[in-house]
């Protein structure tokens, strides 16, 4: 039987009949009707204070789950505000839906109405930005439409706009009659015989190879096949960034490769004679400007993705794949070998890695008032729950990293893809929201947390248990160290020293000011079972530059000197 109903209620059901568990957003009058009945449908409306926000909790909550995250924001001004929080998503590769309120279709008549004052052209905005945009434009299609924006998402963020008036006209449905069924992400083809060969082939002459993994690995489920591999061929093992952790109970793991690695870690990457990448993009991060693998080294990239492949480093041998379907090829290709043959699968090698200290690193800088930050990181690392899931904002702080582990890379998130402070607080949101059984923390500085402060009443309302440490240096740390290598004032990049513990327990956070070690760990208590929202203010020595920063001013030295020659 057919029933006449307006579209935003059908394309509710349809959302709900793809699989929404969770739905995030700012409720605008553009779509107040839509989020009204996906609400009412029993798809939990999640809405945050800012649309950037809003965004950055359907990008948190799609890393954390592997699903699409679906995020609703208003037109016009909606839309714009949404607009930093959407090119995150767009850079960070997440399955994110952003479905966006859009001016009526139809021209405007002569002497109308008017203006419109949330006139904006969204479609022309979005796509300029690289974004794929779905419209909306009739409702006989608006169905289908969704149907193509869903399936877009799968591969990343896209874009569904929804006018106003097609919105709310109506269509007939057949109860029968099922949704358009977005179509699944074509599997990937296996890679080429003959790359794996050459691939094969270098492998098998190299005595000393290293093997580094990326997101795309481990999204694959590569780690075991990797792990075999590295047995095999008496491979040390690295991971990037996004892929922290992925093999730390290795005894060959020698940790993050790149801007955040270690010296144990950084003295076996400099023995590699050969180095096997799987699914990661080999940026100036990952490669510490081109510093941190050997010159002159044959290297393979192995990913799903053929664009990927020498984009942002040379690859001598492309292999176009499955992370996992090529390790499991390789391991068939590559026969066992000796222990003669696996030089660095030492007793001596893996006892430095194994044994490394990472407080070893570094002199503590703290101060009567202040923490090191590291010091910091190290000492939350033993006293927070070890199942536990940590994101964090940008800024100077974030070097701290390395010091603060995770069970593997499916519990870390890094906010950093636009290079944008402020994106942490909505992605921990959606990330905490997605996993409610574990420990979330949130790792932001005070600049970011001023940027997104209207959330602290989003997790009082949507009881979403976040643990928040304030990495405080009263401070933009990152451009107070830019400027202070460059010998200019740093005057305008520093901030009073806020306590800004208070201003959470008003939101009913349990809350704590800690400048000092013993004031840390008297806190014991409370950070080994968090119980609801926990606020910590912790006040951190901004005197100590972060490793990325002066490996950035050393690279813009080396560029100002070439020029200058």
């Amino acid at each position: 039987m057919k029933h006449r109903r307006p579209v935003y209620e059908i394309l509710a059901l349809d959302i709900r009949t793809a699989g929404a568990q969770a739905v995030f957003g700012l409720m605008s009058d553009d779509t107040a009707l839509l989020v009204s009945s996906i609400d009412s449908l029993g798809i939990p409306f999640h809405g945050a204070r800012h649309e950037n926000n809003a965004v950055a909790m359907a990008e948190g909550y799609a890393s954390a789950t592997g699903r699409v995250g679906i995020a609703i924001v208003g037109r016009g001004p909606a839309t714009a505000n949404a607009l930093n929080g959407a090119m995150f998503a767009q850079r960070s590769g997440a399955r994110v839906l952003i479905i966006m309120g859009s001016t009526p279709t139809g021209s405007t008549k002569p002497n109308a109405l008017g203006p419109d004052s949330k006139g904006f052209d969204s479609q022309a905005v979005l796509q300029t930005a690289g974004f794929r945009v779905f419209t909306a434009n009739e409702p006989a299609s608006a169905r289908a439409t969704l149907a193509k924006a869903l399936s877009a998402a799968q591969d990343g963020a896209a874009v569904l706009l929804l006018p106003t008036n097609v919105q709310q006209m109506h269509i007939d449905i057949d109860e029968a009659e099922q949704a358009p069924v977005a179509p699944a992400p074509p599997a990937a083809s296996p890679a080429a015989r003959p790359s794996l060969a050459a691939a094969a082939s270098l492998l098998a002459a190299s005595r000393k190879p290293l093997i580094i993994c990326g997101l795309g690995a481990h999204e694959s489920g590569a780690r075991d096949a990797v792990m075999r591999l590295a047995d095999r061929i008496g491979a040390v093992l690295a991971s990037t960034l996004k892929a922290k952790d992925m093999f730390r109970d290795h005894p060959f793991n020698a940790g993050l490769i790149g801007s955040f690695s270690h010296s144990a870690g950084r003295r076996a990457f400099d023995q590699a004679d050969c180095v096997l990448v799987f699914g990661a993009s080999l940026n100036q991060r990952t490669t510490s400007f081109g510093d941190a693998i050997p010159a002159g080294v044959p290297l393979i990239q192995v990913d799903r993705d053929r664009s990927h492949i020498g984009r942002w480093w040379a690859a001598d041998v492309s292999v176009v794949g499955d992370a996992r379907d090529a390790a499991e090829q390789l391991l068939a290709l590559l026969p066992e070998r000796s222990a003669e043959e696996k030089p660095l699968h030492s007793d001596a090698l893996r006892h430095s890695l194994q044994s490394f200290d990472l407080a070893s690193e570094f002199t503590s800088v703290s101060t009567p008032r202040t923490i090191d930050p590291r010091t910091l990181a190290l000492e939350l690392d033993v006293l927070l729950p070890q199942v536990r899931n940590a994101v964090y904002d940008a800024g100077n702080f974030f070097q701290v990293v390395p010091y603060f582990g995770v069970p593997g890379p499916a519990h870390f998130k890094a906010t950093t893809d636009f290079s944008s402070i402020g994106m942490g607080f909505g992605t921990a949101l959606g990330f905490a929201k997605a996993r409610p059984d574990e420990t979330t923390v949130l790792f932001i500085g005070d600049g970011g947390l001023l940027m997104t402060l209207g959330e602290l009443e989003t997790v009082a309302r949507e009881d979403i248990p976040l643990v928040i440490v304030l990495m405080n240096d009263c401070a933009y740390g990152a451009e107070l160290h830019y400027l202070k290598e460059r010998n200019m004032p740093v005057a305008k990049s520093q901030f009073f020293d806020i306590d800004f513990a208070p201003v959470a327990a008003t939101f009913g956070f349990q809350t704590a000011t800690v400048r000092t070690l013993e004031e840390l760990r008297a806190l014991a208590p409370l950070l080994s079972a968090p119980q609801g929202p926990i606020f910590i203010d912790c006040k951190i020595n901004g005197a100590i530059p972060a490793p990325f920063v002066l490996e950035a001013f050393d690279q813009e030295r080396k560029r100002l000197a070439s020029t200058a020659s």
